[in-house]
């Protein structure tokens, strides 16, 4: 995946369509008003690098983090999926701000886990089976450019149902993925991005000429 801050650029912030108030998103994520600001910088580059409408696309999704836009990706199909909180196909910006959010140092472990889960859980039923686990597995392997046989996905596979699958029902449930989470942290360790925490150090003008203070949060 690309850094984030690779697609900062400069640019005056204005309002568009989904866009929400920097004082609401700030006291709802991990964000205060200055990053809120600075997100929506990145935000406005995202939605405008192929379609000008102010949403990002799945197209834009794709190239902007996975330097794809056609090419089949699961997990950044799955991302995007995830990101896509009206199911209609775009972004908008306060969407954009509450899933990064769950990236942020700060944010709770729990949503981490919680947000994991639902990344593996492809056909969204509440549970990981076999098929799905096996998908991502294959999809993180690729995105990591590392290959392993058949026999060898399959041993990890059936390894990590073997430890998970406590009640034995060939899935996995919220309460199994926490304690697998809990025995291997690394499983979340891609749920944080410290960039995200210097995100205004990129731009240190809107510490100075953000339009809301952080007293002024709605609560």
């Amino acid at each position: 995946m690309r850094s984030i801050t690779s697609c900062f650029c400069l640019s005056k912030t204005k309002s568009g369509p989904g866009f929400e108030s920097r004082a609401v998103l700030a006291s709802e994520t991990a964000f205060n008003v200055n990053e809120v600001e600075a997100l929506y910088v990145l935000f406005e580059q995202l939605s405008s690098s192929i379609i000008e409408d102010g949403q990002i696309h799945k197209e834009e999704f794709l190239l902007a983090l996975f330097n794809c836009s056609s090419k089949k990706n699961l997990l950044a199909e799955r991302l995007f999926e995830l990101f896509d909180h009206n199911h209609n196909g775009v972004i908008e910006f306060g969407a954009f701000v509450r899933s990064l959010s769950v990236f942020h140092p700060d944010a709770p472990v729990e949503d981490k886990i919680a947000f994991a889960f639902k990344l593996y859980d492809l056909r969204q039923t509440g549970f990981i089976e076999r098929e799905e686990l096996k998908a991502m597995v294959l999809a993180t392997l690729s995105e990591s450019e590392v290959s392993l046989s058949d026999d060898d996905v399959e041993a990890i596979v059936d390894k990590t149902f073997q430890e998970t699958d406590l009640k034995g029902d060939g899935k996995i449930d919220p309460d199994e993925w926490k304690e697998l989470v809990a025995k291997y942290p690394s499983l979340i360790k891609n749920m944080t991005l410290p960039h995200l925490r210097e995100i205004t150090l990129a731009f240190p003008h809107f510490v100075m000429e953000t339009e809301v203070l952080d007293s002024e949060l709605v609560c």
